[in-house]
């Protein structure tokens, strides 16, 4: 074999080795897992080489983490685990996407934007793909990390997405040093510090996290794990009647020693282990074990929990029931994420009709439920049912609407030969309470039942394989919200923006290119203002801008207003817009034109006609407040003085080769240009549509169903205002926001000249591209982040 094969072999077996030895529990080996594989794509050399390379890692990424899951899959489908493993190899590239995704980003950044670029764009390629394409079993890189108790704390922040994401950082850094491990310490310094501060970060995360909660009212709960399974081969070898008689007085014994013993508030049974629907029943019998279920449950004197089916015109649904002694079924939470073949067929394959194939329909959501206990504490808690607990949302959900406890029932028997399935399983269930400190019990049929504390430790559970009854209790106080219940699962949509601004990178270079130098023009716009018409111009300007700060500051602290979309119009037209009309107006009554000439500079005006010498201009004064423009006083000798208004006054000075002496706060005022950032059609015109219409289609889909609903309502001339008003509300909006930005600007910017006068300039460009940063790419990124949390 080719030496160069071969290495690139070794490369790719060794990483595979990492990885699987990582998400067996070596969790120290994730820092280091991706280097060799990193060494590896280092060595392609184009977009095409990278694509390769990504589904061969996608294959050994598979293999290697995965291999349980293809022989669950044979097992279940009775293909036996070689064709089950040969299908989940080859929809390796489905199942892995982040990394087709991740080499490919990281190549093309390393090509145009270098090493560092590159390595955090593939990182937010990883973990922006996991976000956008949710993964069969919900799984990241980070959920290795769940062994190290100090590091996965860091998942309250940025969840398991926020660990993926710095672990990639330090393997990144680490092949970046290894790269450059024959050019000295100066050279390894800085890639061996980026290695190390992930770790370190994660340890000062776990550090000063809260502990799990000691105090408070408890809830005690009884798990029970039957132990039954393969419930279909039950049924053809003993009959349906038969099983679910079996099921019940298995789980009404174990619920007896749960209540009747060991004192449990509540009782909690697993997925789809009443295989009915409840309170709804299809035959005689199933009245008759509703009726028991319904006795028991009063004798006990506590809620019971358990997994059923739920239905309703739409059809059936997997479902968590929620039963009362005295008061019968509260209510039903439907599980939301369906696992695809099993309990449903993805649209365009349901002509396959395999045996194995379910057909429920999906719930529409997290649905907290109170939990009513027998002292008569209501404590609500959600319900997550089996691929519920792999999407952080719905628990984030659960979090925002008020829950104290997760209640977590699966079927993991097609992992009874697959004890590694069970537990990945259960470490991703444990993030949901790492995410959101919230207390969970989890049940299943054959293991592992378990009790997780608010950070994710196993306080109780049970062994796999076995019949056990896990009764433990756990202080359900209400939790403070986490980051990540606050902001939701940001890092991937983060990394996803991140990647759009790199994206746009040469965009944005061009828009805030100041247009080329080119000669001074020999015209200018000037108004001749008579003392009273600059006052009155200027007193209208005043008015406008401190009417922008005001309602600014009104919006801010009055939330009716903020509501009331007309009137916030009217109240920016009456203040803001007629004034700078007015002021607009007396202006244009004493415009002017100047021209150069040898003899100095002329002032045409209709058929008027007046000449200044230079020396007159030489001897002008720059007006201290730029009001309602720049401009100059000139005192010609044996005249009155003359107020002159120049819309470009550098350019005029310039021209005539005139210095006047001015504050150097007002020099680099004039002397810093935007480009075209700051052209007043992209600012308060296409931003705001930008900005309006993601908000106008979100509100179309939640008003009227569809992105066309109001136009298909009501029709074009509906749609069209509401539109038009979405985007004036908007432009409100900015108009506001570049006001305050403003006012914050030019205060930053007087402080700074009068710190260092000499750095005037320099201070005055940096606080002007911040602030355009914030208008135009702030305000995206808190719409979305809104988006996010909605």
């Amino acid at each position: 074999m080719n030496p160069i094969w071969r290495g690139r072999l070794g490369l790719l077996l060794l990483g595979a080795l990492l990885l699987a030895l990582y998400v067996r529990g070596a969790w120290v080996l994730g820092f280091v897992a991706l280097l060799p594989w990193l060494r590896l794509l280092d060595g392609c050399r184009s977009a095409r080489q990278a694509l390769l390379a990504g589904w061969v890692l996608s294959l050994a990424f598979t293999a290697a983490a995965f291999s349980w899951f293809g022989v669950a899959i044979g097992r279940f489908t009775d293909w036996g685990p070689l064709l089950g493993s040969a299908v989940l190899l080859l929809g390796a590239p489905l199942f892995q996407p982040q990394l087709l995704a991740f080499v490919l980003v990281r190549q093309l950044a390393r090509a145009r934007h270098g090493p560092l670029l590159g390595a955090l764009a593939g990182a937010s390629a990883w973990v922006g793909a996991e976000w956008l394409l949710p993964k069969l079993l919900g799984d990241t890189l980070g959920h290795g990390l769940y062994p190290a108790e100090l590091l996965r704390q860091g998942a309250a922040l940025g969840g398991a997405a926020g660990l993926s994401l710095l672990l990639l950082l330090a393997n990144e850094a680490l092949a970046a040093a290894w790269a450059q491990r024959r050019q000295g310490w100066g050279a390894l310094r800085g890639p061996l510090l980026g290695a190390a501060a992930p770790p370190l970060l994660l340890l000062a995360m776990g550090l000063s996290q809260p502990p799990a909660p000691q105090q408070g009212p408890q809830l005690r709960v009884g798990l029970v794990q039957a132990n039954i399974t393969d419930i279909e081969a039950r049924r053809r070898a003993q009959g349906s009647h038969a099983v679910v008689r079996e099921l019940l007085d298995t789980h009404f014994a174990m619920s007896y020693d749960a209540v009747e013993r060991q004192g449990a508030d509540a009782v909690l049974w697993s997925e789809t282990i009443y295989p009915t629907t409840f309170a709804q029943p299809k035959s005689a019998a199933g009245a008759e074990f509703d009726q028991e279920i319904a006795a028991i449950v009063n004798a006990a004197g506590v809620p019971f929990v358990f997994g059923t089916y739920d239905r309703d015109a739409a059809g059936e649904y997997n479902a968590a029931a929620f039963v009362e002694p005295g008061r019968g079924l509260l209510g039903f939470y439907r599980k939301t994420r369906l696992f695809p073949f099993t309990e449903y067929l993805p649209a365009g394959l349901k002509w396959l009709q395999p045996a194995w194939a379910g057909h429920w329909q999906p719930g529409s959501g997290a649905r907290v439920l109170p939990l009513r206990l027998r002292d008569g504490r209501e404590l609500p808690v959600q319900a997550l049912i089996c691929r519920d607990d792999v999407d952080p949302m719905l628990a984030i959900a659960a979090a925002r609407q008020g829950a104290q406890a997760l209640l977590t029932m699966s079927n993991d028997s097609w992992f009874s030969t697959q004890e590694l399935g069970a537990r990945l399983h259960l470490q991703v269930a444990a993030f949901r309470s790492i995410e959101t400190r919230l207390p969970q019990f989890r049940v299943t049929t054959n293991g592992f039942s378990t009790v997780i504390d608010a950070r994710g430790t196993v306080r109780a559970s049970s062994a796999m394989n076995e019949r056990a009854l896990v009764i433990d209790a756990l202080p359900v106080p209400v939790p403070e919200p986490t980051l990540l219940v606050r902001w939701g699962d940001w890092v991937g949509a983060a990394g996803l923006a991140f990647l759009a601004l790199l994206a746009l990178s040469p965009l944005w270079r061009w828009l805030a290119r100041q247009p080329r130098t080119a000669a001074p023009p020999m015209a200018w716009r000037v108004w001749l203002l008579p003392r009273p018409a600059r006052l009155a111009a200027a007193a209208l300007r005043v008015l406008a801008r401190l009417s922008l700060l005001v309602l600014a500051l009104a919006l801010l602290l009055d939330e009716e207003l903020r509501s009331q979309t007309l009137k916030q119009l009217r109240l920016v037209a009456a203040l803001v817009l007629l004034p700078e009309a007015a002021a607009a107006c007396l202006l244009a009554a004493f415009a002017a034109t100047a021209r150069l000439e040898p003899e100095g500079l002329a002032l045409t005006r209709g058929t008027q006609r007046r000449l200044l010498p230079l020396a007159d201009l030489r001897a002008a004064q720059p007006w201290r407040l730029p009001l309602p423009c720049a401009g100059l006083t000139l005192s010609p000798p044996g005249a009155a003085a003359l107020a002159l208004g120049v819309s470009q006054l550098p350019g005029l000075l310039q021209a005539l080769a005139v210095a006047l002496p001015q504050p150097m706060f007002v020099q680099a005022r004039q002397a810093f240009d935007a480009g075209r950032l700051g052209a007043p059609a992209l600012k308060f015109v296409l931003l705001p549509l930008l900005l309006a219409l993601p908000a106008f289609h979100l509100h179309q889909h939640i008003a009227y169903g569809s992105a066309l609903g109001e136009f298909y309502s009501y029709g074009l001339k509906a749609y069209g205002l509401a539109l038009g008003l979405w985007w004036a509300a908007w432009a409100v909006g900015v108009l506001l926001t570049a006001a305050a930005l403003r006012a914050l600007i030019e205060a930053a910017a007087l402080l700074g000249a009068l710190w260092r006068p000499a750095q005037a300039l320099p201070i005055r460009s940096a606080c002007e591209r911040l602030g355009l940063g914030l208008l135009y790419l702030g305000l995206p990124a808190w719409l979305g982040w809104r988006v996010l949390v909605a």
